[in-house]
């Protein structure tokens, strides 16, 4: 069951899109209620339609996932008369089309930020349960794939978790020390002007936090700032553990030259060369026409 499937993606942070259909007019071979997962490697899994259906899909769903935001996408063929207006759909013509229209709701699914937390103070504390409440993913252990690393030891095991968070190459790594104590921590360490350029003593907005819970709060807004204004995301290669697969680069796209199509390019895609040029295509039936020319 794809619900099966998506829990199991999820539990591998893996990103994928959830394609629903929602509405289908024959003729058509998708109905609503069909649905299927993509990954970021163009694969697909599960049903939304036939081979052309199935080619836009692809293609909205990897733009999905690249921006995050969910889409309405409209598959309609070149005469699309009776089926309703919607406004603000993404609409996609497909010359090869049957003659029936779907709309199919694709959500991005991607995987929670994950925040490193070290120290079982009550600030640590306080900063894992807030993560949690802030749809934030604690790390079990280690620093493979974080976001964010916050160091809350007060004293206890520090240089080693900051250590290690710069080997892992943590984008935004916080030290929770008053700036002396962080500064005192830091030139221990011995680091390069540039790693120490990475670590953020006294870290967090400045709104006179005082409690644990107020300290939370300061350094996870700032954390959500730097996400939302920063860039800041997770190293590009994480390590997500042994049994967990890395993600592939997005996938290349091609132009079917006989139906105009845009079509990803992955190991089952219809492929020729034609006069020397590589083509791809959205179906064995516009190979066989532009081979035949």
């Amino acid at each position: 069951m794809l619900s099966e499937r998506a829990s199991e993606l999820v539990a591998a942070r893996r990103p994928f899109v959830h394609a629903t259909v929602v509405r289908a007019q024959e003729p058509t071979s998708a109905r609503a209620g069909d649905d299927a997962v993509i990954l970021a490697d163009g694969s697909i899994e599960g049903f939304v339609g036939g081979v052309c259906t199935e080619t836009s899909v692809r293609v909205a769903a990897l733009d999905a996932l690249e921006d995050g935001n969910s889409l309405l996408l409209r598959v309609l063929p070149e005469d699309a008369e009776t089926f309703p207006e919607t406004p603000g759909a993404r609409i996609a013509i497909n010359p090869c089309h049957s003659g029936g229209a779907v709309e199919i709701f694709l959500q991005p699914v991607l995987p929670r930020p994950l925040v490193a937390v070290q120290g079982s103070t009550p600030i640590g504390t306080a900063i894992r349960e807030l993560a949690v409440f802030l749809d934030f993913e604690v790390a079990a252990a280690g620093f493979g794939g974080v976001t964010a690393a916050v160091v809350a030891g007060l004293g206890r095991d520090e240089e080693a978790a900051l250590r290690g968070a710069l080997d892992a190459g943590v984008p935004y790594i916080a030290l929770i020390a008053s700036r002396r104590r962080g500064a005192v921590v830091l030139d221990a360490m011995g680091l390069t002007d540039p790693e120490r350029a990475r670590i953020r003593t006294h870290p967090g907005l400045d709104i006179s936090a005082r409690t644990p819970k107020e300290i939370a709060l300061s350094v996870l807004a700032e954390i959500v700032r730097e996400m939302r204004t920063g860039g800041l995301a997770a190293p590009e290669s994480p390590v997500a553990g042994p049994s967990v697969p890395l993600e592939m680069a997005a996938p290349r796209q091609g132009v079917d030259p006989i139906c105009g199509m845009t079509v990803v390019i992955g190991p089952e895609t219809p492929h020729a060369v034609v006069a020397g040029a590589d083509y791809w295509y959205c179906c064995p039936g516009c190979l066989k026409k532009h081979t035949a020319a």
